[in-house]
């Protein structure tokens, strides 16, 4: 599956949820590129109904740490496409996991470790540049054009 450029949505920061934690270094570099850029390049990908992020917790931190009031997503229908597989990381401690329990940690109060989850999503995400300036404006599910 591949997505092009309306696929990508600008969705309020709050109303996504991670389920697992990140790597602190790896935040603070992503932040520094962030600022160089001066926006966003890459989509997270989310679950449509409820916000949980599949692909992105590092992006999401860095909008968390900018206080951006919005972030540029590509939602899903996760529990539903059998084309989105999960895995573990080899490092994971767990032995299993399903879509379900991926879900439900992202609605509770807790985080797997980092890189305890993989999912098996698309090769290929749209190429966006969002301005860090218009996501601290923009109303929510405006779609996003190349170039803003």
């Amino acid at each position: 599956m591949s997505w092009g450029e309306d696929d990508v949505r600008l969705v309020p920061v709050e109303w996504l949820k991670a389920h697992e934690e990140i790597k602190p270094k790896n935040m603070e570099k992503l932040l520094e590129m962030t600022l160089k850029w001066d926006g966003f390049t890459k989509p997270l990908i989310a679950d449509k109904a409820t916000g949980t992020i599949l692909d992105g917790h590092h992006r999401f931190a860095v909008a968390q740490r900018l206080g951006l009031a919005r972030i540029p997503v590509v939602c899903i229908e996760y529990l539903d496409d059998d084309t989105v597989e999960l895995e573990l990381w080899p490092a994971s401690e767990l032995e299993s996991i399903s879509k379900q329990e991926v879900v439900d940690m992202a609605l509770s109060s807790d985080l797997y470790p980092p890189k305890t989850t993989r999912h098996r999503i698309s090769d290929y995400l749209p190429p966006i540049h969002v301005s860090l300036k218009r996501l601290s404006l923009l109303t929510p599910s405006q779609p996003v054009e190349n170039g803003l």
